[in-house]
This record gives structure tokens, C-alpha cells and sequence, in this order.
């Protein structure tokens, strides 16, 4: 089972779960847990491979990755806890997990909260990840992994998000990098499926403006899927939003949250 924290509302029955991108852990919210504890019961988790997970791999994960496989960690974690549903917050790759518990178990998901969301890879994306899988084994991991983040997040206001990210994939082995890196062969279908599809499920697409590689699709995305998702942008931001402007990210997330929570009234004439 994937390794978690649960910070507890006595006050709240709403759960709130956070799922971070490849590379990363459970770390990358630390601006976040303290104004969301306020309202909801806070779930982070280190996903296969990540973080404290990683200390366990060659224990329980086994094989080869898919996301389906990396979803149902997921739901695993939820039926352990008892959480009947959960709220989902999710940066990069992450959002893209989340996508796929949402597809697998619908009844889980109350709501998608989409930082830096990846619903398509550009040309630019899709020539990295080329390039990534005919050298990842010939180039050390870390290397790679700094390119990719330079790349992705290319601007002097990004330098903490970069970094954080690099800490972060200093702690993977090459192997396990190996491993998550084999997922981005089924990331095209996966991605198309999720662009034709509207789910049930209210959905918040939180990106940075100057998030280049992936907000032109999110943007068609949202334009397609009106009757449930909506897209907030937050100015001189990039790929990791959370991180470059937590207060705004928190501001609206929550917003969000606690708006689809209200009960439903009707005037009374």
C-alpha cells in the first residue's frame, strides 16, 4: 500500500486528496496543508516509487507501471482509510492519475482539482519524451530529469518550482525512473480518450499563463467540457502553479470546494 499522512478535521466530513507528479512526492503540497486542514480532512500520498513509498518498492510494486496500475494504488489507499469519497487535487502527471481513478471509479471521485493539468502533449512534449526514451537508458536519470524541468519550466519565476522537482528526483533510483518514463508510451491514447470524454464530475483547471507546453489544450478542454469544468489562470506562473503562487491556487481551489459543498436552496416566492 502506498505510504500516506492524514491530517484530521474533527470539524469536517469531506476528504481531500493530493496526488503529485512524477518525480515529485507529497512534499511538493507544503503550501497547501495548512489553509486546506482548515476546511476538510487532508490526505497526502507518495505514489509508487516516490518518496516514502519508494523505501518499499521492491517489496510491493512489482512489474511494469501502467496508469491504470497507479490508479488502483490509489483506490486501495481510500478503501484502507474507509474514505467513501474524496475530493481530488493533482499537479503534472499526477492530474493525469487522477483522470484515470475518476474513470475506474467514479463513485470515488466529488471533484478534480487540475494544477498545471496534462490532457495533451504538444509537439515539443512528444519530441522530449522521444528523446527521453532513447536515452534513458544511456543517460543518467537526474540529468535527463534537470533538462525535462528546464525545459518545461524555462523562466527565472520557475526556479523554485525546477528545483524542488529535481530534490525531489534525486531520492528515485535510475531503474524506477525507467519505470515511470515507460508510461509516457500510453500517455497519446490515454490523453484523446480523456479529451472526448466528459465525465459526471466537477472539474477546476487550475494553470500557470505561461504554462506554454500544456494550457493551449487545457483551454480547448474546458471549451468543450462545459457543463463541468471550468479554468482559472493565474498570471506570471508556470507548470508547477501551486508552488509559484500558492496563495492564489488556495485561494480558488477552495473557493471551488467549499461552493460545491453548499446545499442546493430554492426561492420561495
Amino acid at each position: 500500500m502506498l505510504s500516506y499522512t492524514l491530517f484530521e478535521n474533527k470539524n469536517s466530513t469531506e476528504y481531500v486528496t493530493f496526488v503529485h507528479g512524477a518525480g515529485g512526492s507529497s512534499t511538493i503540497w507544503f503550501k497547501q496543508i495548512r489553509e486546506f486542514k482548515k476546511y476538510f480532512n487532508v490526505i497526502l500520498l507518495d505514489l509508487r516509487g516516490h518518496g516514502e513509498s519508494g523505501k518499499k518498492q521492491n517489496k510491493i510494486f512489482k512489474g511494469n507501471y501502467t496508469f491504470k496500475t497507479v490508479a488502483n494504488d490509489v483506490y486501495e489507499l481510500l478503501q484502507h482509510l474507509k474514505v467513501e469519497k474524496s475530493h481530488f487535487v493533482g499537479i503534472s502527471l499526477g492530474t493525469i492519475v487522477i483522470r484515470q481513478l475518476a474513470e475506474m471509479y467514479p463513485y470515488k471521485v466529488q471533484s478534480m482539482i487540475m494544477g498545471g493539468a496534462i490532457m495533451q502533449m504538444n509537439f515539443r512534449s512528444q519530441i522530449l519524451m522521444k528523446l527521453g526514451n532513447l536515452f534513458k537508458n544511456m543517460i543518467p536519470y537526474l540529468l535527463l530529469y534537470k533538462l525535462f524541468a528546464f525545459i518545461i519550466m524555462p523562466k527565472k519565476n520557475h526556479k523554485q518550482s525546477r528545483l524542488m522537482f529535481v530534490n525531489e528526483a534525486k531520492k528515485l533510483y535510475q531503474k524506477e525512473f525507467i519505470r515511470w518514463f515507460k508510461l509516457t508510451t500510453e500517455i497519446n491514447p490515454l490523453l484523446k480518450w480523456f479529451r472526448q470524454v466528459e465525465l459526471n464530475i466537477p472539474t477546476l483547471y487550475i494553470m500557470g499563463d505561461e504554462d506554454y507546453m500544456f494550457l493551449p489544450a487545457v483551454k480547448k478542454v474546458v471549451e468543450s467540457h462545459v457543463k463541468t469544468a471550468q479554468l482559472f489562470i493565474v498570471k506570471n506562473c508556470g507548470h508547477v502553479v501551486n508552488v509559484d503562487n500558492p496563495t492564489a491556487f488556495n485561494q480558488k481551489a477552495i473557493e471551488f470546494l467549499l461552493q460545491k459543498n453548499k446545499p442546493k436552496t430554492k426561492n420561495i416566492d
